[in-house]
Protein backbone atom coordinates (compact mmCIF):
# COMPACT_ATOMS: atom_id res chain seq x y z
CA UNK A 1 0.00 0.00 0.00
CA UNK A 2 0.87 3.59 -0.94
CA UNK A 3 -0.24 6.54 0.89
CA UNK A 4 -0.22 10.12 -0.51
CA UNK A 5 -1.54 12.81 1.80
CA UNK A 6 -2.36 16.06 0.58
CA UNK A 7 -4.79 19.44 1.17
CA UNK A 8 -2.26 20.92 3.68
CA UNK A 9 -1.41 25.02 2.90
CA UNK A 10 -1.74 27.96 5.71
CA UNK A 11 -4.77 29.01 7.14
CA UNK A 12 -6.17 31.67 9.45
CA UNK A 13 -6.71 29.85 13.36
CA UNK A 14 -10.43 29.26 13.59
CA UNK A 15 -10.57 28.32 9.73
CA UNK A 16 -11.06 25.19 8.23
CA UNK A 17 -9.00 22.49 6.00
CA UNK A 18 -9.52 19.52 4.43
CA UNK A 19 -6.68 16.57 4.24
CA UNK A 20 -6.92 13.72 2.23
CA UNK A 21 -4.76 10.61 1.38
CA UNK A 22 -4.99 8.41 -1.28
CA UNK A 23 -3.66 5.02 -1.28
CA UNK A 24 -2.63 2.42 -3.97
CA UNK A 25 -3.24 -1.21 -3.77
CA UNK A 26 -5.53 -3.70 -3.11
CA UNK A 27 -8.54 -4.66 -0.85
CA UNK A 28 -8.17 -0.70 0.63
CA UNK A 29 -11.60 -0.91 2.27
CA UNK A 30 -10.00 -3.59 4.85
CA UNK A 31 -7.47 -1.88 5.99
CA UNK A 32 -7.51 0.61 8.73
CA UNK A 33 -6.51 4.09 8.64
CA UNK A 34 -5.21 7.09 10.98
CA UNK A 35 -3.85 10.44 10.86
CA UNK A 36 -1.21 11.62 12.85
CA UNK A 37 0.84 14.71 13.11
CA UNK A 38 4.26 16.00 14.56
CA UNK A 39 4.89 19.75 15.10
CA UNK A 40 8.51 20.44 15.07
CA UNK A 41 10.49 19.64 18.33
CA UNK A 42 7.73 17.69 20.02
CA UNK A 43 6.72 13.81 19.11
CA UNK A 44 4.18 12.21 16.49
CA UNK A 45 0.53 13.09 18.11
CA UNK A 46 -2.28 10.71 17.13
CA UNK A 47 -4.62 12.42 15.59
CA UNK A 48 -7.31 10.20 14.46
CA UNK A 49 -8.40 6.83 13.11
CA UNK A 50 -10.79 5.25 11.32
CA UNK A 51 -11.57 1.43 11.33
CA UNK A 52 -12.22 -1.19 8.54
CA UNK A 53 -16.04 -1.14 9.55
CA UNK A 54 -15.72 2.60 9.99
CA UNK A 55 -15.57 3.11 13.76
CA UNK A 56 -14.30 6.84 14.57
CA UNK A 57 -11.25 7.32 17.33
CA UNK A 58 -9.64 11.12 17.81
CA UNK A 59 -6.95 12.19 20.11
CA UNK A 60 -8.03 14.58 23.26
CA UNK A 61 -6.64 17.62 21.18
CA UNK A 62 -8.81 17.42 18.56
CA UNK A 63 -12.15 15.77 19.40
CA UNK A 64 -15.22 17.92 18.41
CA UNK A 65 -13.27 19.69 16.28
CA UNK A 66 -11.61 17.61 13.34
CA UNK A 67 -13.42 14.37 11.53
CA UNK A 68 -12.16 11.28 9.90
CA UNK A 69 -13.65 9.75 6.96
CA UNK A 70 -13.18 7.20 4.37
CA UNK A 71 -14.74 7.01 1.12
CA UNK A 72 -13.75 3.38 0.05
CA UNK A 73 -15.07 3.63 -3.61
CA UNK A 74 -12.14 5.92 -4.58
CA UNK A 75 -9.64 4.52 -1.67
CA UNK A 76 -9.19 8.00 0.21
CA UNK A 77 -9.06 8.74 3.74
CA UNK A 78 -10.14 12.38 4.96
CA UNK A 79 -9.13 14.80 7.53
CA UNK A 80 -11.76 17.76 8.36
CA UNK A 81 -10.04 20.10 10.52
CA UNK A 82 -12.51 23.04 11.36
CA UNK A 83 -12.39 25.47 14.06
CA UNK A 84 -7.88 25.40 13.50
CA UNK A 85 -5.88 27.01 16.31
CA UNK A 86 -1.78 27.63 16.06
CA UNK A 87 -0.91 24.91 18.04
CA UNK A 88 -2.58 22.43 15.16
CA UNK A 89 0.74 23.93 13.11
CA UNK A 90 2.32 20.49 12.03
CA UNK A 91 3.05 17.82 9.51
CA UNK A 92 -0.07 15.63 9.19
CA UNK A 93 0.88 11.91 8.13
CA UNK A 94 -1.65 9.34 6.86
CA UNK A 95 -0.75 6.03 8.08
CA UNK A 96 -2.49 2.53 7.47
CA UNK A 97 -2.90 -1.27 9.16
CA UNK A 98 -3.81 -4.69 8.09
CA UNK A 99 -4.93 -5.50 11.61
CA UNK A 100 -6.86 -3.26 14.21
CA UNK A 101 -3.88 -1.41 16.18
CA UNK A 102 -3.30 -2.60 19.36
CA UNK A 103 -3.45 0.87 20.75
CA UNK A 104 -4.95 3.54 18.23
CA UNK A 105 -2.77 5.93 19.63
CA UNK A 106 0.65 3.83 19.28
CA UNK A 107 0.15 1.34 16.98
CA UNK A 108 1.05 -1.15 14.96
CA UNK A 109 0.80 0.23 11.69
CA UNK A 110 2.35 -1.28 8.21
CA UNK A 111 2.18 1.94 6.00
CA UNK A 112 3.15 5.94 6.10
CA UNK A 113 2.38 8.46 3.92
CA UNK A 114 4.74 10.99 3.08
CA UNK A 115 2.94 14.07 5.36
CA UNK A 116 1.58 17.44 4.61
CA UNK A 117 2.19 20.54 5.74
CA UNK A 118 -0.37 22.72 7.83
CA UNK A 119 0.23 26.10 8.99
CA UNK A 120 -2.01 27.65 11.45
CA UNK A 121 -1.45 31.42 12.31
CA UNK A 122 -2.71 33.43 14.61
Amino acid sequence: VQLQASGGGLVQAGGSLRLSCAASGRIFSAYNLGWFRQAPGKEREFVGAVSWRGDTYYGDSVKDRFTISRDNAVNTVYLQMNSLKPEDTAVYYCTAAWRIPNNWYTGPYDYWGQGTQVTVSS
